[in-house]
């Protein structure tokens, strides 16, 4: 019974190499950026009033995040409206058609959907039915949509600013879209924030004069004149005697 026991033993511990080798390796995550990271760092400026912060992963997104740099700065995305923006869902833009057909020139971005959810904040890539169609276009969540994980290309997450995002008029198209003002790397030493130029106030057409107020009446505009007496008052007529 020894001697069984013995070589039961033994054989045990050969095998268990072998079960060791078989099994999978543990995979690992590469490590993210640091959130100070300026290289990593995407910066908008918002026609709604400030600058949102966006912390680029190209730990999960590598080739997403080199497009984003690569149009930020070719300045692509200056001046670009959010052409859909669904009210407790997202704000969309990207599109230079501003009617989320369009796209860059550059090839299109193969999908790298990963493990980064559609939570607040959370910063995406737009895509037609095809996985591999993402381009320029990127949506901002408003409020978690986490059946869209892993169906779209999570790139990057707000961590300032976000109220400005909040602020983004809403309409399938807006009536007056909010625009991007300028987008920048933050690596790139951008200008601080500066608001967008208030919009020229619309022509008001030729000056019109008021009855009453032309040249020499007198009289402030818009205040009728009291009408003068006859040169030659007419005389009561006499009693009857």
């Amino acid at each position: 019974m020894r001697l069984f026991a013995g070589l039961f033993a033994f054989a045990a511990c050969l095998a268990a190499p072998a079960l060791a080798q078989d099994a999978p390796a543990a995979t690992t995550r590469a490590a993210p950026p640091a959130i100070t990271d300026t290289q990593n760092l995407w910066l908008l400026d918002l026609s709604t009033g400030g600058r949102v912060t966006i912390w680029l992963r190209p730990d999960v997104a590598p080739n997403m995040v080199e497009r984003i740099k690569t149009l930020t700065r070719q300045h692509f995305y200056d001046g670009l409206t959010f052409h859909r923006v669904i009210d407790g869902f997202m704000a969309q833009g990207g599109d230079p058609k501003g009617d989320g057909t369009g796209g860059s020139t550059l090839p299109n971005v193969k999908a790298e959907f990963n493990y980064l959810p559609h939570v607040r904040g959370a910063v995406s890539a737009a895509r037609a039915d095809d996985n591999d169609s993402a381009n320029s276009q990127f949506f901002i969540v408003f409020q978690p949509r986490l059946a869209l994980d892993k169906k779209y290309t999570v790139f990057g997450r707000v961590i300032d600013g976000m109220q400005y995002v909040d602020a983004i008029e809403r309409g399938e198209p807006p009536q007056n879209p909010s625009r991007i003002v300028h987008a920048y790397i933050a690596a790139d030493n951008p200008p601080a924030y500066v608001p967008a130029p208030p919009p020229a106030p619309a022509a008001l057409g030729a000056p019109v004069t008021l009855p009453g107020t032309g040249p020499g009446a007198g009289a402030p505009a818009g205040k009728a004149l009291p009408k003068r007496a006859p040169a030659t008052a007419p005389r009561k007529a006499a009693p009857a005697r």
